[in-house]
């Protein structure tokens, strides 16, 4: 009997999409559970890995006609950071907001909004696919992550990428990462627009990730750095994500 090596690769935006599956079905009740968690996300390395093997790292998700998007785009995550810095950036129309770019490159970049915008965009209609089992679809603008890492230069060294926003959980900084596969897939982008409309403040604004091949809570809002680093160790506790580090979620959620 021939064995089928993709079956353990039926990615989560099927599940999600579909309605299929109970657990999925209810996932914002579920992965409250600490038994559910552990099964919803086991196997982390051996998914990363075996996608990455049978997979075209550079495939692209699929994009939509205009007609397709959504009439809502629901925010997910932090609504509004609501912090006195943030407020204070958002009074003045994010004109003292400052992207920083920095870690393992060769010249460290403060990128003002307007210089963001002047960096060559990428347009890409999309559907974001949440672990609490919603989908939605929007067209995001913004330059590709991998155009910020090169004009940076970009170490050898450098296996990871890891972005620090402006909303707190607990009190801290929440942070995401990726590797420098997705960090130069063409469709990972740093958004400032969406459905051709300046980003509002519940969907990231004033710049967000678009990270295309992951479930949406990789896709982080409110960027305020952006860092290459050559190990995940001593980003929060060790496993490269807020809701990685604290509700087991996995590092790597590809869709």
């Amino acid at each position: 009997m021939t064995q089928n090596l993709t079956a353990p690769l039926i990615h989560r935006r099927t599940l999600i999409a579909g309605g299929a599956g109970l657990l999925l079905a209810g996932c914002d009740k579920v992965v409250q559970i600490p038994a559910a968690r552990k099964i919803l996300f086991a196997g982390e390395d051996m998914h990363r890995g075996l996608q990455r093997a049978l997979s075209n790292r550079d495939a692209l998700a699929p994009e939509f006609r205009p007609d397709q998007r959504s009439p809502f785009f629901r925010p997910n995550g932090t609504r509004d950071p609501g912090t006195p810095a943030y407020r204070a950036m958002q009074a003045n129309n994010f004109a003292d907001w400052r992207l920083r770019v920095g870690g393992l490159v060769a010249t460290p970049l403060s990128i003002s909004l307007p210089d963001l915008r002047r960096f060559p965009n990428r347009r890409q209609i999309t559907r974001h696919d949440c672990v609490e089992g919603w989908s939605a679809i929007g067209q995001w603008t913004g330059p590709q992550l991998g155009t910020i890492l090169k004009a940076a230069g970009i170490r050898d060294a450098a296996r990871y990428v890891v972005f620090t926003c402006a909303d707190l959980y607990g009190g801290q900084p929440y942070y995401e990462s990726i590797d420098l596969v997705d960090a130069f897939h063409p469709q990972t982008i740093l958004a400032w627009a969406l459905n051709e409309a300046v980003l509002g403040v519940a969907n990231g604004a004033p710049v967000r990730l678009r990270v295309e091949r992951q479930l949406g809570y990789k896709h982080a809002k409110y960027l305020m750095s952006v860092d290459a680093v050559a190990s995940l160790d001593g980003i929060g506790k060790g496993k490269g994500g807020y809701w990685e580090d604290n509700v087991d979620y996995d590092w790597y959620a590809g869709i």
